[in-house]
């Protein structure tokens, strides 16, 4: 129920917004608007408030700002100069940006506010990357911190969070370019800089795949045990809460991560092989025999040994001052909206893979995590999809707002505007464009369900 909730709270205040843009500027250019919807379909709900009706449609997945328009009917002699199309060039484009810009701009109210919030985040205290990672050739360890990085030609930016370290990453993934780490070890002492060579990968993605090379996985926490299942590998084996894992069949396991891999990847053979584990506990030395179980999930085989593995993970809280959370609000917003239009045109010309497109699944499922995890999480969520929204509106596809900005750029290069029976056929083409983007983001939301993606 509070992912449903989420993700109608989600849709709601997105879809006002949105459409409040297009009135608000539409009412400033004096234009009449005949009605304001958010959703389609039967009316649940109507109110007359002036010249304008406000509705609320039965299907929630969008909505519409309809305008006095002579296209669209008869218009009497005294309203003509309030129709839509009667307006001036300018104002016209003015009325069909606004409902983007004004995403944009909640998005940064969203994200400044969760700035000033706050959040707790995992410190960019990182676990061992996997052998023959960029990380791993970089010289990253176990137990390193990263403190700054910097773009190659770039200042230094200091590293907030785990999360703050990935988006910097995504960021010079996506532009081709290599980063400089600053580094210490986990109290802070022994500064070294390293560089991770991003521009070796000439990736077009920074999908999990991608991620996966770099290096960068989960936060480092120590390679002790929490809660063991009764009766579970783990308790038949021996183990006990708080055993520290010092190393597997002679490996040295230097954090948790690598401990959860080692015992994920004993699942892969039909039959798991016992594995000598070395233990500390109360300051003695055991070696135990341990059996991890076969699991498979989303046709996927892995290890499991029905135990906690891991201690806790070092987190700071990461918090903004008034100026200060504005200024980088303003910057992350700008940042995720170029990109999210880098990826919206590389998936459309076949440089990126069409898998990364969303839909309504993913967004719902999204919603409801980023609510458990607190205000400020969601209102980051929420900062992000209202960016997705304005920048995809902006694609200059016919039906989108994007669309409608084409056709005044070419009326103004023009001097005279595109005839109606192109504007139809072109309406026509674009309807059945969004139809396929938003049956693939439907297949890809299932399919990431049911473990195919």
């Amino acid at each position: 129920m509070t992912t449903v909730l989420a993700f109608l709270f989600t849709l709601g205040v997105l879809i006002i917004v949105h459409e409040w843009g297009h009135y608000r500027v539409a009412k400033a250019c004096d234009v009449k608007v005949l009605r304001f919807s958010i959703g389609f379909g039967r009316a649940l709900w109507r109110r007359q408030s002036g010249e304008t009706e406000w509705v609320l449609g039965a299907l929630p997945l969008g909505g519409y700002v309809k305008m006095l328009d002579e296209r669209e009917g008869e218009v009497a002699e005294h309203e003509r100069h309030r129709a839509f199309n009667r307006k001036p060039l300018l104002q016209r484009a003015a009325i069909v940006a606004a409902g983007p810009v004004a995403n944009l701009l909640l998005a940064v109210l969203l994200y400044a506010t969760s700035y000033w919030i706050g959040t707790d985040e995992p410190r960019a205290l990182l676990s061992a990357p996997a052998v023959g990672t960029l990380a791993e050739h970089a010289g990253l360890a176990s137990g390193d911190w990263v403190r700054a990085l910097a773009v190659d030609g770039q200042d230094w930016d200091e590293v907030a969070s785990l999360s703050d370290l990935r988006w910097q990453i995504t960021r010079a993934v996506l532009s081709g370019q290599d980063v400089r780490l600053k580094v210490t070890d986990a109290q802070g002492r022994g500064q070294r800089e390293l560089r991770l060579a991003l521009a070796s990968l000439a990736a077009t993605d920074a999908d999990a795949a991608v991620m996966k090379r770099i290096g960068i996985g989960a936060p480092y926490a120590e390679p002790v045990l929490g809660q063991v299942v009764p009766t579970g590998p783990a308790d038949r084996a021996g183990l006990k809460t708080n055993d520290r894992v010092l190393s597997v069949d002679g490996r040295a396991i230097p954090d948790a991560a690598t401990l959860r891999a080692l015992i994920r990847a004993s699942g892969a053979d039909a039959n798991p092989v016992a594995q000598t584990w070395l233990v500390s506990r109360g300051g003695e030395q055991l070696s135990l025999q341990v059996t991890p179980m076969r699991m498979s999930e989303h046709n996927q085989q892995f290890g499991r040994i029905e135990a906690m593995v891991g201690g806790a993970v070092q987190m700071d809280l990461v918090q903004h001052g008034a100026l200060d959370g504005l200024q980088r609000a303003g910057t992350r917003t700008w940042e995720t909206g170029w990109l999210s239009l880098r990826m919206l045109g590389r998936m459309l010309i076949g440089e990126a893979s069409l898998k990364n497109l969303s839909g309504p699944l993913t967004i719902a499922d999204y919603a409801g995590q980023s609510v458990q995890l607190g205000l400020a999480y969601y209102l980051g969520f929420l900062a992000v999809v209202s960016i997705s929204l304005g920048m995809l509106n902006l694609l200059p596809l016919p039906m989108l707002d994007g669309g409608h900005l084409l056709y005044y750029l070419v009326e103004g290069v023009m001097g005279r505007p595109i005839p109606d029976i192109w504007i139809e056929r072109l309406q026509r083409g674009g309807l059945v464009l969004i139809l396929t983007m938003m049956s693939l983001a439907l297949y890809n939301d299932v399919a990431r369900l049911i473990g195919l993606h």
